[in-house]
């Protein structure tokens, strides 16, 4: 079900809105996911709403075609941002959102789906 959600990194200086659906979230084990410990959810890059943009830092890898959003001061990974996979520029821009970084999320309650992100 779609809700609009906020976030944040740990010391505040970015933060967001996105309306997104947590009913289930995407547990990648690829490189970074894996190193991090993210929980994935996908939405439009358009239902994302940064504050603090300019507190951010990227860093991308591979094919670097996805931009790990994260903050410059406490070193939060709060979102990734890209095209959906396989390139399709008929889609609009994705964003991956952390769900660690969304507030009175309890993770104990989402169903969680892995995803093989290391072979791809």
């Amino acid at each position: 079900m779609m809700a609009l959600h906020k976030g944040s990194c740990h010391c505040g200086k970015v933060t967001f809105e996105v309306e997104a659906d947590l009913s289930q979230v995407i547990e990648c084990n690829c490189s970074i996911c894996r190193k991090k410990g993210y929980l994935l959810a996908f939405a439009p890059r358009e239902a994302l709403k940064v504050s603090g943009e300019e507190n951010l830092s990227t860093y991308t890898f591979n094919t670097h075609t996805i931009r790990h959003r994260f903050c410059a001061h406490c070193g939060t990974a709060t979102f990734g941002e890209g095209q959906p996979p396989g390139q399709q520029p008929d889609k609009p821009p994705m964003a991956a959102i952390n769900v660690r970084c969304l507030e009175g999320v309890e993770l104990s309650e989402l169903k969680t789906v892995p995803f093989n992100g290391r072979d791809r």
